[in-house]
């Protein structure tokens, strides 16, 4: 089984996030995609993340009829902040006859070099990047493991999405309805 593992915050989960996964699981050789909720990115402030089990509710909620996706708490149980090399170490030894890959966003190349062991990465998994505008060209552009796929351009983001809520305007379209709903019933980000 072919395996893309979508890692991130989702904080909150949007539609993006959604389109991006299931295009991945649809028009890839890809049988499954797995949203791997990470706890804490040890690149990112842990200031705005909501407790990473509501983040995983969320997600839970937003995938509940897509045969083609899963959700994935793994990186739960594993030493914090979370290292990419290490959860997929501890997938390949929990799914030894599975062929995990990467799904990230082109914006992530130029910082790869900055993951712990990337080099490794690079070796051993398939990366599956999908477009990001504005995003300068890098040097991984060109890494045999590197295979940039045609997806929708979508700029959405958990930024904006927090800023409406607190802001009090609608983010109905933005995330799916259950997790618009389980925000404003939760009172999340509202001031």
């Amino acid at each position: 089984m072919r395996v893309g593992l979508f890692f991130g915050s989702f904080n909150p989960i949007h539609v993006g996030h959604l389109i991006l996964a299931n295009v991945m699981a649809q028009h890839t050789d890809l049988d499954a995609v797995w949203l791997v909720v990470s706890p804490h990115n040890p690149l990112k402030a842990a200031t705005t993340l909501l407790p990473a089990a509501e983040r995983l509710q969320m997600a839970r909620l937003a995938i509940e009829y897509n045969d083609h996706l899963r959700v994935s708490n793994v990186e739960f149980s594993l030493p914090q902040p979370s290292y990419t090399v290490d959860t997929l170490a501890y997938l390949e030894s929990l799914y030894p006859s599975y062929q995990f890959a990467l799904l990230l966003g082109e914006d992530n190349l130029p910082t790869l070099p900055k993951w712990k062991n990337h080099q490794v990465i690079l070796e051993r998994y398939p990366l599956y990047v999908y477009p990001r505008p504005g995003t300068p060209r890098s040097p991984l552009h060109d890494h045999p493991a590197v295979r940039l796929l045609p997806t929708p351009l979508l700029d959405i983001s958990a930024t904006y999405i927090r800023q409406c809520v607190r802001e009090g305007k609608s983010i109905r379209y933005l995330v799916p309805d259950a997790v618009e709903e389980y925000i404003r019933r939760h009172g999340f980000w509202q001031v």
